[in-house]
């Protein structure tokens, strides 16, 4: 019996040691969903993809032979440029738990309290953050194209650096930051239409202004040197603009299919949108009108992805292909602007229309989601105006100011000379093609 009680005493003990431990390991309950880890971290790669080497060869084939490698140059050290600021403080500001509306604050500068066991929802917060870095690194990345085949390397590294911190981040924040001025009005952007395509259109056209018109705009040749790489550059952004939208629904499920959908049905549109605008007013539809409608349905349905359904998406992307043309068309001729790869009259345009059109699109009677509780798709519209309209003054003032600043510190333009020889070998010592 002594015994028999010896052992159950032991027992006991034993059992009282262990309940601190299985009080910790009961602690430690991860929300971490193997599959949408696998997603997002897929996401991840396929939006880089869309920047090197997509962004780079689309941009690339467009200007001429002599400024081939200043474009492939510029969007890869952007790229890097960005993912450092990116860990060093970009994450804090946008995403530092800062209850501010416009900024995220100080918390997690360096990464701070970031560690392979955090999480953000059912993914690691290593991951979250990896792929919010892609899309800071394609917005910054996307501006070249306003000022392309004059600006010096120096300007564009140093107006990135000022742009993306003063501009980017606080946008960023203020739309997908739980604590945001547009998350609080429940503006709909579900993957950047605000954040990249506004943000980018805007900066790229006061760009395009302030730096000048290229040596010869209106009288030589400008046409695209290779409309192959154009194509090739424009088919890689397409395929990793799956990342972009589907995978802004940040987890793999329902929401990931819905924008997975739209963004086929949106481009589609938007690619014969243009070619039928173009043949109707050229008497032929070309194979930059292609890829231009192209981009312009991915704009559009960039913020409308998981908010709209896919008739509407259809929709969508074929009325801002046909605006955007005009734009481009039209309009830039008109008043003048030298926004060399049309940066303003695709993204910033097609980027408005989407935001703007996700606020009728989203009704339930079309086939959308429909709107928070108690808002009507007046509501929602005005919602989604004022939220574009803050993003046009905010990033066209500040840009302007920044080009100013960056021209006083190291000037904006090359020498007419060097200009005219061409930015690969004036600026980096080397020719994208040898004869």
């Amino acid at each position: 019996m002594k015994k028999l009680l010896q052992t159950a005493g032991l027992s006991a003990l034993g059992a009282l040691a262990a309940l601190p431990a299985l009080a910790q390991e009961a602690e430690v309950v991860s929300n971490i969903d193997s599959g949408d880890t696998a997603w997002m971290l897929m996401s991840t790669v396929l939006v880089l993809f869309m920047i090197l080497p997509g962004v780079a060869l689309f941009y690339g084939g467009l200007v001429r032979t002599k400024n081939m490698l200043s474009i492939l140059m510029q969007t890869t050290v952007i790229a890097a440029l960005v993912m450092i600021i990116w860990v060093v403080y970009g994450y804090s500001f946008a995403f530092g738990g800062s209850e501010s509306a416009y900024f995220g604050g100080f918390a997690k500068l360096f990464l701070s309290g970031v560690t392979a066991d955090s999480e953000s929802g059912t993914i690691p917060e290593y991951v979250f953050l990896s792929f919010q870095m892609t899309f800071a690194c394609i917005t910054s990345a996307l501006i070249i194209g306003g000022f392309a085949e004059r600006i010096k390397f120096s300007a564009v590294l140093l107006f990135v650096f000022l742009w993306v911190t003063i501009v980017y981040f606080p946008v960023a924040h203020m739309a997908w930051d739980a604590n945001g001025l547009f998350f609080g009005w429940e503006a709909y952007d579900f993957a950047g239409g605000t954040v990249v395509h506004i943000n980018a259109g805007i900066a790229a056209l006061v760009g395009s202004i302030v730096v000048g018109k290229r040596v010869g705009y209106g009288k030589d040749n400008m046409a695209p040197h290779s409309m192959t790489l154009t194509m090739v550059g424009a088919s890689m952004l397409f395929v990793g603009w799956f990342g972009f939208n589907a995978g802004s629904a940040l987890s793999a499920g329902a929401g990931a299919g819905l924008a997975m959908i739209n963004t086929f049905t949106a481009t589609a549109a938007g690619v014969l949108a243009w070619a039928i605008v173009e043949g109707m007013a050229r008497g032929k539809a070309s194979m930059l009108g292609a890829v231009s409608g192209m981009i312009c349905g991915l704009v559009a349905v960039t913020p409308a992805a998981g908010w709209v359904g896919p008739m509407g998406a259809i929709v969508l992307g074929a009325v801002a292909s046909v605006i955007c043309y005009y734009f481009v068309a039209v309009v830039k001729p008109k008043l003048g602007y030298d926004d060399s790869l049309d940066v303003f009259g695709i993204h910033g345009i097609g980027g408005i229309v989407g935001a703007i059109g996700t606020g009728i699109f989203a009704a339930p009677g079309l086939g959308g989601a429909g709107f928070p509780e108690g808002v009507t798709m007046g509501g929602q519209l005005w919602t989604q105006i004022l939220a574009v309209l803050i993003t046009i003054v905010w990033c066209g003032v500040v840009s302007f100011i920044l080009f100013k600043l960056v021209d006083a510190i190291v000037g904006l333009r090359v020498s007419t000379d060097q200009e005219r020889e061409g930015l690969d070998t004036t600026s980096h010592g080397e020719s994208a093609y040898h004869t």
